[in-house]
């Protein structure tokens, strides 16, 4: 178990290291209300790149579903207040732009 754990934890230091010597710089989303929620929710499961990757294709429905989707099919431990808050800030500052 104990090697399982060592194997585990040098892999994530070695991708940690590939990242930055690649220069790769974390996400850093437009503020905004509903940010921390955001961040606190969504960077817990998966890299906040996807967020500004996505948002040329969702308006606020589909930014509303791909929330229930990450609740429904992936498990992610998001309450309704925090989906609706999500949702909301996607929609504000990650749609389409007319």
């Amino acid at each position: 178990m104990r090697a399982v754990v060592l194997t585990i934890l040098a892999a994530l230091a070695v991708g940690g290291v590939a990242a930055a010597l690649a220069g790769e710089e974390p996400v850093e989303l437009k503020p905004g209300p509903g940010l921390d929620t955001v961040e606190g929710n969504c960077g817990a499961c998966h890299s906040l790149d996807y967020i500004p990757m996505n948002s040329p294709f969702l308006d606020a429905g589909k930014w509303a579903a791909e929330v229930m989707k990450m609740i429904k099919a992936f498990g992610a431990p998001i309450n309704d207040a925090d989906a609706r808050i999500i949702a909301a800030y996607l929609a504000k500052n990650y749609g389409p732009r007319d």
